[in-house]
Order: structure tokens, then C-alpha cells, then sequence
């Protein structure tokens, strides 16, 4: 079976389009959001009824900490994501917030854990950013693949026994065999806000027959999107970094 799995739409209507269009094209059965449906962008309504409608057809969802912060506390984020999540209190209905409050922070599959930000702390949001990072999340859990967002940035960590673990940076859509003796942290890049200055909006298919993962990247109208945000005045810095992927 082939799974997509997105992480980080942030409320980017034409990005999450986008991977959605170019997932069926290679024939994907099933669908991971991996959370943050929401902040940055200018259409987290779309975005949350979307993937509402996608968790009723199968569809795992879950809750990113722009999600959760939509009714909790934005006092850990700096300036402009506070002032996202600020702008989109106001358009999101009661039922909407209900959905992202409700959503789970883990989802397994036999050997296989989704989570937002890692396994050793999902509450804490811990970003992995090295090898140190990594080898936390991957010994705090006995899933041997985990598949985690947050960081907006490709990266695949991988432990083998009696060693550290170690990175990889995947470049390309050639399927990377996940072998069963060690364990695995693949990072996803972002739908919404790609940060590996590439802008291009970032997914992975998973293929659970083969146990390989391939990173895919796909264009979309950023015009549109960074224009949608200009106009609802949100900070300049989240319309301008779609150009560029950082």
C-alpha cells in the first residue's frame, strides 16, 4: 500500500491542493497529516474542513502545535506565528476548533509511529534538528520507522545497533529501503512552508509492502498563496518566505 504522508500545511490552500493532486497521480491509497493544519497561511478554514472530510474517508489526522495552540497558549512562539495564530482564532468556527482540539498527538501502526514533533516527549515539541535529536525520539519508542514533521526541513536519521545515530538528507523521489535491522526517523519537509530553500511544497510516500520511503516535491501557485496573505495583512516575513523555502 502506498501511504501519503504531509506534514506542516499551515493554512496553504494552493500548497496542500497541490499534494493532494500530485499523491493521486502516483496512486496512493491512504493519507497521513502529520498536524499543523493551521498558521501562516491565509485559508486555515479550507485546510481544517479538508482534512476533516479526509479523517471521516480514512484518513489518519494529527495535532500539531499550531493546532493546539489555536485554544491554548501561544507564549513559546516568536512574533509572527503568534500573530497567525491571533488572525486565525478569528476565522475559525467553534466546530473547527473542536476538530483540532480533539486530534490525536500519536498514531501506530504495528512497527510504525507517526507523530508531529518525536517520540520521546510528543507534548514538549521538540524539534529534531541533529543526530542527538534523533537517537532521543528513536530509543524513546520500539517502532522501528517513525515518521515525524516540525522541522520543515527533509532529513532521514537512521540507528543501527551498538552505534550512534547518523543522518541522511534525501534529494530525490527514488524510494529509500527502510531495512528492518535498524531504526528509522524520517523527517518529513513542509506542505505549507518549506524551509530547505527549496519552495517547492514537500511530502513522502510511504510503500509498506516494500518498506521504503521516497521524498516528493511539487510546485504551486505561490503568487496566489503569498498574495492571499499580504491581503489579510498578516506579517510580510510569512508571505515572503514562500518564495524562497526558509
Amino acid at each position: 500500500m502506498l501511504i501519503a504522508i504531509m506534514s506542516d500545511m499551515h493554512g496553504n490552500r494552493e500548497a496542500f491542493d497541490a499534494c493532494l493532486a500530485h499523491a493521486q497521480r502516483q496512486g496512493v491509497e491512504r493519507y497521513v497529516l502529520l498536524g499543523d493544519l493551521v498558521g501562516y497561511g491565509a485559508d486555515p478554514g479550507y485546510v481544517v474542513d479538508l482534512a476533516r472530510r479526509m479523517q471521516d474517508s480514512g484518513a489518519v489526522v494529527l495535532l500539531g502545535n499550531h493546532d493546539e495552540a489555536i485554544s491554548g497558549s501561544t507564549a513559546d512562539m516568536n512574533e509572527y506565528a503568534r500573530a497567525a495564530i491571533e488572525w486565525t482564532r478569528c476565522r475559525l468556527d467553534v466546530a473547527q476548533k473542536k476538530f483540532l482540539r480533539d486530534l490525536p498527538r500519536t498514531h501506530r501502526e504495528g512497527d510504525v509511529l507517526y507523530v508531529h514533533s518525536e517520540a520521546s516527549d510528543p507534548r514538549a515539541w521538540i524539534y529534531v534538528t541533529n543526530s542527538a535529536d534523533a537517537e532521543r525520539s528513536m530509543r524513546a519508542t520500539d517502532a522501528r520507522i517513525t515518521f515525524c514533521g516540525h522541522v520543515h526541513r527533509p532529513l532521514l536519521y537512521h540507528l543501527a545497533p551498538g552505534k550512534q545515530a547518523a543522518p541522511f538528507t534525501p534529494n530525490s523521489a527514488l524510494p529509500i529501503p527502510l531495512s528492518a535491522t535498524r531504526h528509522w526517523l524520517a523527517v518529513l519537509g513542509a506542505v505549507g512552508q518549506p524551509r530547505d530553500h527549496n519552495p517547492c511544497a514537500a511530502y513522502a510516500i510511504f510503500d509498506t509492502e516494500r518498506r521504503a520511503v521516497a521524498w516528493l516535491r511539487t510546485p504551486y501557485d505561490i503568487e496566489r498563496a503569498a498574495q492571499k496573505i499580504k491581503n489579510a495583512r498578516l506579517p510580510a516575513i510569512l508571505s515572503a518566505r514562500l518564495y524562497v523555502g526558509r
